[in-house]
């Protein structure tokens, strides 16, 4: 069962690799006019799924080179109170060491970010993805985990604590039967768990929700998958590992 599962969250690795590779042919994504402005209605509606990918990995690009954009922050935030028109929804892990419009190099308003330990999907997150897609207009869903996930080696201890025992436990399907003896301390299973502890939380999203589904079926919204590099800032677009692909 867990096989065939990755094996359907391959399809969605390969089709995020297909949409980096459209965004890395176009032109720049729609952008507000001048640097430290905001996202309106207008540059909402020239977004695409590709689009919306090419401003995130191009975000993060210049923070991994130190080459942010400059941003009036009270200026976003007086141009973005009667109304706001982000361009992707993006589920990450609540990890100090991972901020999304930072690593992104976003301003206020370009984004949603959904956060929780190990980027889980449960009601609520897929109620606000809805929310995001269906409501506002973002153009893509972005799934992304980090390295040395402290939600990941928890699962694969099987670590019991509270509420967090059963938030734990929709990250096992990433871990599967087998743990190597090392456990959360085997860096490379850490890291495998982790990519596919994404994969399988953006066909959650794509399963669970037929408002979603009707979205990405009709190219309207783009699921993508990634992983955040917490060592280097870098984010990296992910595919499924080989071994999971049967």
């Amino acid at each position: 069962m867990r096989s065939r599962t990755l094996a359907a969250a391959a399809l969605a690795g390969m089709a995020a690799a297909a949409l980096y590779g459209q965004a890395q042919a176009k032109a720049p994504a729609a952008a507000p006019s001048k640097a430290g402005g905001v996202q309106t209605q207008a540059t909402l509606a020239e977004m695409t799924p590709a689009k919306a990918l090419f401003a995130l990995t191009d975000g993060n690009a210049r923070f991994v080179a130190g080459q942010r954009e400059p941003r009036d922050y009270k200026a976003q935030v007086h141009a973005t109170a009667s109304g706001q028109y982000p361009f992707a929804a993006i589920v990450s892990c609540m990890d100090s060491r991972a901020p999304v419009e930072i690593v992104f190099d976003r301003g206020i308003g370009d984004v949603f970010s959904i956060r929780n330990a190990g980027n889980v999907i449960d009601q609520d997150v897929l109620g606000s993805l809805e929310y995001a897609a269906q409501v506002v207009g973002v153009k893509l869903i972005l799934v992304m985990g980090h390295t040395h996930c402290g939600a990941v080696k928890g699962a694969i201890d099987g670590v019991q604590l509270g509420n967090l025992t059963q938030l734990l436990e929709k990250i096992r399907p990433a871990v599967g039967g087998k743990v190597p003896p090392a456990g959360s301390k085997d860096d490379a299973f850490v890291a495998k768990v982790g990519r596919d502890n994404v994969f399988l939380a953006s066909q959650e999203i794509y399963k669970k929700s037929p408002i979603i589904k009707a979205l990405v079926d009709s190219r309207k919204v783009a699921i993508a998958n990634a992983m955040y590099d917490i060592d280097t800032g870098k984010v990296s677009i992910e595919k499924l590992p080989e071994s999971n692909k049967n």
